[in-house]
């Protein structure tokens, strides 16, 4: 295997270098050790909204196997992982007293990363709130930052020797995906209630951070934004002006509330619309806190002309498909220059600490063969990335670390088993795990 000349020891000894996976999409168990349903084993239940009817019941058996699937993140060389908490694990009722098996379970898991010498990074919300709580709202109700609060008390209080956390999971994403659009859990179509998610969502994001700074006071903390370079079909006006009515909902939504610079606004006024439809939308300094990091996930940049038939901002994406470049099986477009340009931008906001990269990575149609999953697409998508990681550092952004997504193949939301974007195959009738030649890449890179 021909290695690369960039070498991981250019960036730095106290680099941390990762992968990353999620409680929803990789522990399965989901009735064990008194875990209560969360929002998409619920979801999941609905006919026609998973790729193939696939649940998260089993995913990867994570809950099962961690021990055995750390002791592969330790073998690929990585020195950190990073995973979340199940509300529903640790708080079945969603706000009550902790469950003394889910504490246990991630106890237990804190403890075997650092006995492997890996840094664990923990994020409170991955996506998966307690059903129990959506039958109340959710994050469209008015208590859901006093459920968050104590859930963040709750796992602040019993894992303290956690000293690296991610609030929030691409707050962009749940709130769209979940609240506006409905194609993920809670599967919510409304304006009003979107505008609701978001405000909540906000607020929460600075919450999680003054709760871990209370009871942990040595502690990083950073909540992580999914991000992507909005680039014009043309350079006509109105296709500008649609690039910059995106931009707003995509890149600007969370950032800049908690940087005190309240919500973002635009020429069209956009926000002030959206201020007449929600009248809960104020408290900016309730959304502002000082992270000690920001985590960028990027996966594509997004190519957007001036759309006069969609409400409200009036724009809709052109697809690379439709542009001929280069793409992963999930379509998206691979553009190494882009990560580069959105991580440029978002340290240009100048009051950000530190970048880490928490989630970055591609899905391809991996095929396993003799017990081999040559995935050479992916191997070049990882360099060509990294090259670009090291053009901003050489640019003097201040880099903490690179999470791969994701360690194996897992239950990737709406796209079900599908979509693979695992460094390791694994058969789900099975469960049996195949490092894939790019996990390999990544051992052979990483040999510090």
């Amino acid at each position: 295997m021909v290695k690369s000349a960039l070498q991981a020891s250019a960036f730095g000894k106290e680099f941390h270098w990762g992968v990353a996976i999620s409680a929803a999409q990789n522990e399965g168990a989901v009735l064990e050790g008194g875990r209560s349903n969360s929002i998409w084993d619920v979801f999941a239940r609905r006919k026609g909204v998973i790729k193939k009817a696939a649940k998260p019941s089993t995913a990867c058996d994570f809950f099962h196997r961690y021990r055995d699937d750390l002791l592969l993140v330790k073998a690929l060389g990585f020195n950190s992982f990073r995973f979340s908490i199940s509300w529903s694990r640790v708080l079945p009722d969603g706000s009550g007293k902790a469950n003394p098996a889910g504490i246990a379970f991630y106890q237990e898991l804190i403890d075997e990363c650092y006995a492997l010498g890996l840094t664990p990074f923990v994020t409170l919300y991955h996506w998966d709130l307690p059903q129990v709580l959506q039958a109340e709202g959710g994050w469209e109700s008015p208590l859901i930052n006093r459920w968050f609060r104590h859930f963040a008390k709750v796992c602040a209080k019993n894992f303290p020797a956690v000293k690296h956390w991610i609030v929030l999971n691409e707050p962009s994403g749940f709130t769209t995906l979940g609240h506006l659009l409905g194609i993920h859990a809670p599967g919510r179509r409304t304006m009003d209630g979107f505008l609701k998610a978001v405000h909540h969502a906000a607020i929460a994001q600075a919450d999680g951070g003054r709760v871990l700074r209370q009871y942990i006071p040595d502690t990083k903390i950073g909540t992580s934004f999914s991000c992507s370079e909005v680039i014009p079909f043309t350079d006509s006006p109105s296709d500008i002006a649609a690039a910059k009515r995106i931009d707003l909902f995509i890149n600007r939504l969370f950032i800049e509330p908690l940087l005190g610079k309240g919500f973002p606004e635009d020429d069209r006024g956009i926000v002030q619309k959206m201020n007449r439809l929600n009248k809960s939308w104020k408290y900016a300094s309730q959304m502002q806190f000082d992270m000690d990091f920001i985590g960028i996930q990027n996966y594509f940049p997004i190519v957007v002309k001036q759309n006069p038939f969609i409400p409200l901002i009036q724009a809709s994406e052109v697809k690379p498909k439709d542009r001929k470049v280069p793409v992963t099986a999930m379509g998206w477009e691979i553009n190494a220059d882009s990560f580069q340009h959105i991580i440029r931008r978002f340290w240009k906001y100048g009051a950000i600490k530190e970048i880490m990269v928490t989630e970055n990575g591609a899905a391809f149609k991996d095929t396993l063969q003799q017990g081999r999953v040559n995935d050479q697409p992916r191997i070049d998508y990882y360099r060509q990335y990294l090259e670009a990681l090291m053009r901003c550092k050489r640019e003097g952004v201040k880099l903490g670390g690179y999470f791969a997504w994701t360690l194996m193949d897992n239950f990737e939301w709406a796209e079900g088993y599908e979509a693979r974007f695992g460094l390791v195959h694994v058969d789900l009738k099975t469960q049996l795990r195949t490092v894939k030649d790019s996990g390999f890449w990544w051992r052979d890179f990483l040999k510090i």
